[in-house]
């Protein structure tokens, strides 16, 4: 297996489940889950992140050549990018999705910008998500408690022509509790009246339990980034913890990266 569209990633899977990257370890670890769980994955990179690493280009072809060397299926997908150069850079290096986020922007704007983005990402080949209804944990359009009306987005679908659709339904960004309350009859009822798939943000903060009945409700895309982050610092807590004269990283970043791993794939195993 090797690099493959995001679309064509949706259309082999029930749901595919997408981590974000910040450290090549967090790159490296997801995939070995992957392998072992023998499931597709798609490998993100948000604009944090890009901006972390001082640019797209150190982190996102990094995650590139890892998902050309998987032995999975796995595709590669620009998260919550809030500006359009940021998303052409994605494209001509070679992502196979990506995120325009202007949700935060008033809706007509919203609208007329991302048509733009996504013809143009389109034209590439690359399969593009979009957001109208907020989720929470980021503040401004962001606030918890805000919900998608499944008629809206419809409309917003069919005004920008967004290959996915990232909905509020209940959970929050950068949750470290996985105690979110997801409206399922609402996930059943956008997934019937949006023609696109359905993408749950902030799913950290989601119970095994409720990530199982999110995608029977019908998510296809899952997005994860806050829960492996505390998998990864909890072992590299506990393995300094053990032994407070380490100083060669690789002794204390491979048990994060095998920790991480490990849950991925048992994530991906719970959901397939």
């Amino acid at each position: 297996m090797t690099l493959v569209s995001t679309a064509a990633l949706l259309d082999a899977q029930r749901a595919v489940l997408a981590f974000n990257v910040i450290q090549l370890e967090h790159g490296e670890a997801i995939l070995r889950g992957a392998e072992l769980a023998g499931r597709g994955v798609i490998l993100q990179v948000s604009e944090n992140a890009a901006r972390y690493h001082g640019g797209l280009a150190p982190i996102g072809l990094a995650s590139l050549e890892l998902a050309r060397e998987a032995g999975t299926a796995t595709a590669v997908h620009l998260d919550h990018a809030e500006d359009e150069t940021l998303v052409d850079e994605a494209v001509r290096l070679g992502f196979t999705s990506v995120m325009f986020d202007a949700a935060t922007l008033p809706d007509e704007e919203n609208r007329e910008r991302t048509a733009v983005v996504a013809r143009a990402a389109q034209a590439q080949g690359v399969w593009v998500e979009a957001e109208l209804g907020a989720i929470g944990g980021k503040g401004g359009a962001h606030t918890p408690g805000v919900r998608t009306d499944p008629g809206e987005a419809a409309a917003f679908v069919a005004g920008t022509g967004v290959d996915g659709l990232a909905v509020a339904v209940g959970s929050s960004h950068a949750m470290t509790s996985r105690s979110a309350t997801l409206d399922f009859g609402l996930i059943r009822e956008l997934a019937s009246a949006v023609p696109v798939p359905l993408v749950l943000h902030g799913s950290s903060g989601v119970s095994d339990e409720d990530l199982v009945r999110a995608v029977d409700a019908g998510m296809r895309k899952i997005n994860i980034s806050t829960h492996i982050n505390g998998v990864y610092t909890r072992a590299v807590r506990e393995r300094l913890d053990a032994d407070p004269s380490l100083v060669d990283p690789r002794k204390y970043l491979g048990p994060a990266r095998d920790a991480v791993a490990a849950e991925v794939a048992r994530l991906l195993t719970l959901v397939a």
